[in-house]
C-alpha cells in the first residue's frame, strides 16, 4: 500500500447500531474480512462495543459493533443499552442496521425515534440480510426503511453472498474527516487476545442450548500463556458461569459431552485466532443472577 497522505487519506468511526440479532456483527465482519466478533441467531450477543478495523487504500474505516437497542429486563441489558447509546456520540458516521426479512417493526421504528436526536452525525440506513428476499420484497423494504427518517443514504447489502458490501463500505468511509491511519496495517480489531477467546468461547457455547439460557452464560478466561518450555503451545484456563445449577447441567451436559464439544469448537476457534495449537481447559461455575448483581457485573467485566 502507498503511504497515505493526509490531503487524500480518510480514518474515522462508524457504528452499526439497530435491534438484537439484525446482522450487525456478521456485517462487520464481512467488511473487515474476518472474525472479529461473534455471530449467533440469539439475540442479544454482543455485549461489548467491538472494534472492527477495515483497511483501505484511501481510508482506514473503524467500526464499532454495538449491543442491540432494546427495552433493558435487567441490570446487565441496562448496561448494554447504555454503551449502545454512548456510542453513538463518539463516532465519524452512524449504520441503522434493519434487516431485510422482517418487517419495519416497533423495535426499528424506536431507534429511528432514538436517531432523530442525533442531529450531527450522519446516518446510512443498511437493509441487511437482502439475500433472503426478493427483489420486490427488498425494494418494498427499501421504501419503508426511507419513511422511518431522514438518511444521508439507504443501501442494501447481504454479508453472506458480498452483495453491495463494497458501497457499504464506500458510503461510510464517505462520512469519514480525512486523515492519517489510526492503527497499524495489519490490525484487524484492538480487542485484547484474551477477550477475544473468551468471545469464542461463549460462542462455542450457544450453539444449540435451550432458549432461556444464552442471555444467561458469561466467560472469563482466567490465564492464557504460552507453556513454558513450548513455543507452539498456549495453554488457556477459562471458567463459563451461569446463574443457576440447572443451567450448569445443560451446559456440561449427559457425561460431560456437551461441554467437551463446546471445548472442542471453541479451541479450534482459538487456534484459528492465535495461530498456534491450543491447550483448552473449561471449567463451569454458578454465579447466581449475575445479570441482576452489580458485584458480580463488576467481576466478569461489565462496568458501570
Amino acid at each position: 500500500m502507498t503511504s497515505p497522505t493526509t490531503a487524500k487519506f480518510r480514518s474515522g468511526f462508524a457504528c452499526f447500531i439497530g435491534r438484537p440479532n439484525v446482522g450487525k456483527s456478521t456485517l462487520m465482519n464481512a467488511l473487515v474480512g474476518t472474525k472479529v466478533a461473534i455471530t449467533s441467531s440469539r439475540p442479544q450477543t454482543t455485549r461489548r462495543a467491538i472494534r472492527g478495523i477495515v483497511h483501505r487504500p484511501d481510508a482506514q474505516l473503524i467500526i464499532v459493533d454495538t449491543p442491540g437497542l432494546h427495552k433493558p429486563r435487567t441490570l446487565l441489558g441496562e448496561r448494554l443499552d447504555s454503551l449502545a447509546r454512548s456510542t453513538l456520540t463518539e463516532v465519524d458516521a452512524i449504520g441503522f442496521c434493519i434487516p431485510a426479512d422482517q418487517s419495519v417493526g416497533p423495535g426499528d421504528k424506536f431507534i429511528a425515534r432514538e436517531l432523530v436526536q442525533v442531529k450531527k452525525t450522519p446516518i446510512v440506513a443498511i437493509v441487511t440480510k437482502a439475500d433472503l428476499v426478493s427483489k420486490k420484497q427488498l425494494a418494498d423494504q427499501l421504501l419503508q426503511v426511507g419513511e422511518l427518517g431522514e438518511w444521508a443514504d439507504i443501501v442494501p447489502v447481504s454479508a453472506r453472498d458480498g452483495y453491495q458490501l463494497e458501497v457499504v463500505s464506500d458510503l461510510l468511509v464517505g462520512h469519514l474527516p480525512e486523515g492519517m491511519p489510526l492503527y497499524p496495517e495489519g490490525d484487524l480489531t484492538d480487542e485484547p487476545e484474551q477477550l477475544l477467546a473468551a468471545e469464542l468461547i461463549r460462542e462455542a457455547a450457544l450453539e444449540g442450548v435451550r432458549d432461556e439460557l444464552p442471555h444467561s452464560i458469561a466467560v472469563v478466561v482466567d490465564e492464557m500463556a504460552p507453556r513454558e518450555g513450548r513455543d507452539d503451545l498456549v495453554d488457556v484456563y477459562a471458567h463459563l458461569f451461569v446463574e443457576r445449577p440447572s443451567q450448569k447441567a445443560i451446559v456440561i451436559g449427559t457425561k460431560g459431552a456437551r461441554l467437551r464439544d463446546v471445548g472442542t469448537n471453541a479451541r479450534k476457534q482459538i487456534e484459528a485466532l492465535l495461530g498456534t495449537k491450543v491447550f483448552l481447559d473449561l471449567r463451569v461455575k454458578v454465579a447466581k443472577d449475575w445479570q441482576r448483581d452489580p458485584k458480580q457485573l463488576r467481576r466478569l467485566g461489565f462496568d458501570d
